[in-house]
């Protein structure tokens, strides 16, 4: 499933269910098909994702292991995409449908 967040004053950033709903369980938000955060609530949201992102940053993940249960070198280990890379682009349309005053909804 694909969420697709906008706002009347930003262009759309469009996420898959994997990457957005975890965003949206940091914003206080069912991950459900449609929503919204309205201007009143935009405030807190920010602040509530800043937060999660910097939790992500202090935790770091677990070493990935190899099939033979070592660990692999990072030569070897995948590149995996943060927390904080994937709100990137919901933050930013946060703030910026909050500088102009609109609120944000998705829909799937």
């Amino acid at each position: 499933m694909l969420y697709e967040f906008r706002s009347r004053v930003t262009g759309t950033v469009i996420m898959t269910a994997d990457v957005a709903e975890p965003l949206l369980r940091a914003l206080g938000k069912q991950a459900e098909p449609r929503g919204i955060i309205t201007v009143a609530q935009l405030p807190a949201a920010i602040e509530r994702l800043e937060r999660a992102k910097a939790a992500a940053l202090e935790s770091p993940a677990a070493p990935i292991q190899a099939p033979n249960g070592h660990p692999l070198e990072s030569q070897e280990a995948p590149e995996t995409v943060s927390f904080g890379q994937r709100a990137w682009p919901l933050l930013e349309l946060l703030r910026a449908a909050l500088a102009g005053g609109r609120d944000v909804t998705w829909g799937a």
